[in-house]
């Protein structure tokens, strides 16, 4: 098998760890892996604060992400491998933008833009009742197609380039309503960004015409999983239920520690929680962060759930983007068109 002469040179970006070990067996060295789940937690548009706020928000100290590491060695050209998936494409304005800070021009960012790989019937059937998926992988394509598809990388036209950036920028910024007009109406070259908007809009307190206010979309999900009975999150997602299946779908998108996660904030939000912990069959820090604490909705809780909140700050907030869920500083609901508002 020949490979192409622009795989041993200048720097290649890859989004996921498959993706990454593909191209380490074409014998590619110099790697960059751009990878973090950004549809949730803070994301800012100073690199070091954005690197700062993510470590602190998962509590991780590994470097997943190694877009801003001062390890890398940018070498032009720079070569974007990306796939379909909406972690990559939203990753994919981040690099844009830091490309743009390190100074690069666009003629040397080469992209090399995946299609999804073709579903069997029953497949496509259950991705066609929805509207996002995360799955989608540029490590799906066999070796073939990868080493055929290297020689087509072109850069894209200076104000693709510059509308990616844009994109960035306001993805990052604290007034969400830029972003969510761009993914409602369309920006040229990005298709992803109304799949993006129904993911995102998930988890936003909702406002319906009679005025309530409502748990997201995801609370919601996850609300009509508790009971009033211990329960642990790995039980929930085993539930086999719709709730079960539209849960497990978002969690696709934002990995599955995001769930305990979440309860956790809702646990601990304030002295009379919805929601309420005890340990659980597995010791806390060894490793089943899906088995160490069980959960079960309290009276209030179940009013919550059924009646709806009584103000935004009954609920944690929840980082998004450059902005926040359910916070007093930014009172953000989702109204029934589609369209976030003030309430």
């Amino acid at each position: 098998m020949n490979s192409h002469p622009m795989l041993h040179a200048g720097t290649h970006i890859v989004f996921d760890t498959p993706t990454m070990e593909r191209l380490s067996q074409f014998g590619v060295a110099n790697l960059v892996r751009a990878s973090d789940c950004l549809i949730v937690g803070p994301s800012r548009r100073d690199a070091a604060e954005h690197g700062r706020t993510r470590k602190a928000w998962w509590n991780v100290s590994e470097d997943w992400d190694r877009l801003y590491s001062p390890d890398v060695c940018w070498e032009p050209p720079i070569i974007i491998w990306v796939s379909a998936s909406l972690h990559e494409r939203v990753n994919l304005w981040r690099t844009c933008s830091w490309l743009r800070h390190l100074g690069f021009p666009h003629n040397d960012v080469f992209f090399l833009d995946f299609e999804p790989v073709p579903l069997s019937n029953a497949a496509s059937r259950e991705v066609l009742t929805r509207s996002f998926t995360c799955s989608e992988s540029v490590s799906d394509h066999s070796d073939e197609v990868l080493l055929e598809r290297i020689g087509s990388a072109c850069p894209w036209p200076r104000e693709r380039h510059d509308r990616a950036v844009g994109l960035w920028d306001s993805y990052v910024d604290e007034n969400p309503l830029p972003l969510v007009e761009s993914c409602i109406h369309g920006v040229d070259g990005f298709p992803e960004l109304a799949s993006l908007w129904a993911l995102l809009s998930c988890f936003f307190p909702r406002k319906p015409s009679d005025g309530s206010l409502r748990l997201s979309r995801f609370d919601a999900l996850v609300f009509a999983l508790l009971s009033t009975d211990w329960k642990t999150p790995l039980a929930l997602v085993a539930h086999e239920s719709e709730t079960q299946m539209n849960l497990w779908h978002l969690l696709s998108c934002t990995g599955d520690l995001f769930l305990p996660r979440r309860l956790e904030d809702w646990a601990g939000h304030d002295s009379s929680a919805a929601v309420e912990r005890a340990p659980g069959p597995k010791p806390p820090r060894a490793g089943y962060p899906m088995l160490s604490e069980v959960y079960r909705l309290t009276e209030r809780g179940m009013q919550i759930r059924d009646k709806g909140l009584d103000q935004l700050t009954d609920a944690p907030s929840l980082p998004m983007a450059g902005t926040e869920a359910y916070a007093a500083s930014s009172p953000w609901v989702l109204l029934e068109g589609g369209r976030l508002a003030r309430p």
